[in-house]
């Protein structure tokens, strides 16, 4: 059953990892000027929810699953992704406004957290990876 837990988890991460590549190409294609605010922030505000959902499902999978040393890994930064979430200011398009891309170096600091998030995901990528091998071994 652990097996199953780390296949789940690692799967999870690839489409992680994805996204936050995705996020990446994304705004360096808005920092470059090849696509307006509006369509990059539409494009990217598509997969916030996906995203939280995704690492929420593995944070609770490692509670449920009593592997204390990752949930606690994951904990911090599900809990960071849930709250950019629910505090978008009323009125804003997304986690990502158009408008306000631009202000006040948002754009750097979006650009900085999707490099961020994806060390984040490699590393967890490896870990999955280790503890699924392990778990294999072990049944």
């Amino acid at each position: 059953m652990e097996s199953v837990i780390f296949i789940f988890s690692l799967i999870d991460c690839c489409a992680l990892i994805f996204l936050s590549v995705y996020f990446i190409i994304t705004l360096s294609d808005l920092e470059c000027d090849y696509i307006n605010a509006r369509s990059c922030c539409s494009k990217l505000n598509k997969w916030v929810v996906p995203e939280v959902i995704g690492h929420a499902v593995v944070t609770v999978l490692m509670l449920i699953s009593l592997h204390w040393f990752i949930f606690l890994l994951n904990l911090p930064v599900a809990t960071w992704n849930i709250y950019r979430y629910i505090m978008v200011p009323c009125g804003n398009m997304g986690v990502f406004d158009p408008t306000e891309i631009h202000n006040r170096g948002q754009l750097k600091s979006h650009m900085k957290e999707a490099m961020i998030k994806l060390g984040f995901h490699l590393l967890c990528f490896f870990m999955y990876l280790y503890s699924m091998i392990l778990a294999l071994i072990n049944d």
